[in-house]
């Protein structure tokens, strides 16, 4: 009985570690898609309101996903304090739950947020692209992926179960 029990527990064990890989790959896929909308605003801010930098800051934090609202509302806030843009979007993003060309393509991004509005909106656009066509990669990928990890998981937990008894 007490084998049955522990053959549970690692088998459930082993359940709850594939649940929470998904979590995180949910939570890297809605960040992404939450920051794509808050890029795409802000382009059209700067293009259409010429909205002043801290300001567009704060706005974006408003109505994104939690994630994003707190990078946006952290840089604005380390731009209050007076740290430069660049410094501040960078440090902020790298903080955020994602992949490597995402992550990459954001941090550059904020090296790209000073000088004339053409070159903003530039730098905006690139970093949309490059992180749209990584996301289009992950959603392509994704079930894949799932299958793999699943069968990783439970193979593993029936592995160890068999070890134990």
């Amino acid at each position: 009985m007490l084998k049955l029990l522990g053959s549970l527990f690692v088998l459930g064990g082993g359940v709850l570690a594939r649940y929470f890989q998904a979590a995180e790959r949910r939570r890297e896929l809605d960040t992404l898609s939450d920051l794509l909308w808050a890029l795409r605003r802000m382009a059209e801010e700067i293009r259409m309101a010429r909205t002043p930098m801290p300001l567009l800051l704060e706005r974006l934090s408003q109505g994104c996903g939690e994630e994003t609202e707190r990078f946006f509302q952290t840089v604005s806030a380390a731009v209050q304090q007076g740290e430069s843009l660049g410094t501040a979007w960078r440090h902020t993003a790298a903080a955020l739950p994602l992949s490597g060309p995402s992550a990459a393509a954001l941090a550059e991004l904020g090296d790209g947020l000073h000088g004339d509005e053409e070159n903003i909106c530039k730098g905006i656009s690139l970093a949309i692209y490059s992180m749209a066509q990584d996301m289009e990669e992950q959603t392509r990928r994704r079930p894949e992926e799932a299958k793999r990890a699943t069968a990783l998981c439970l193979s593993g937990a029936a592995l160890l179960v068999i070890l134990l008894i």
